[in-house]
């Protein structure tokens, strides 16, 4: 089968794509995916056993949520390399230690994102970088009790930030 497939919007590194994809049924359809290079979420944990998260503003939302760090993958970078610098980007921080988590799929239905999970220990502060154009972002200190019941109130809805909070718990972490 030839496949159809062309772009209908790019920005960044990210694209908006239309194909035809045979599914298992053996029916052929078109559909259309936000194909993204993927990112890293980053759980970095001081030496007092608080999270670092960021409280950042997002357009797309035009509200403030509070998330874990993370960020998209640049063309090339191998996925600890980018989880290390958008640590240090996002929050000023530098970590000995990374140890990953896995990966989850936030948006299967219509984007092909991979976001790779991972713990940072051993802290270190160093000089925030410049934010991207688009980020406005705090940094702020929580304990994982705090966390925990901002995610039941509801006050945290950040689906990435939930399973890796989750995730990391479960893997005996926190």
């Amino acid at each position: 089968m030839e496949t159809c497939k062309h772009t209908l919007h790019q920005w960044k590194r990210i694209a908006l794509i239309e194909e035809q994809v045979a599914l298992p049924n053996g029916h052929i359809i078109m559909h259309t995916t936000i194909s993204h290079p993927g990112a890293a979420v980053i759980l970095p944990i001081d030496d007092d056993g608080r999270i670092i998260m960021v409280n950042q503003f997002r357009p797309s939302l035009k509200k403030w949520l509070i998330e874990l760090p993370a960020g998209t993958l640049e063309k090339d970078e191998p996925i600890e390399a980018c989880a290390l610098r958008e640590l240090e980007e996002e929050t000023g921080y530098s970590a000995q230690q990374l140890l990953p988590l896995g990966q989850v799929t936030p948006m299967a239905g219509f984007c092909d994102e991979i976001q790779h999970l991972f713990v940072a220990k051993q802290l270190t502060r160093t000089q925030r970088y410049s934010c991207d154009e688009d980020e406005v972002i705090e940094v702020k200190a929580f304990a994982i009790s705090e966390l925990e019941s901002m995610i039941i109130s509801g006050d945290i809805t950040d689906a990435k930030t939930i399973a890796c909070l989750s995730k990391a718990k479960l893997c005996g972490y926190l």
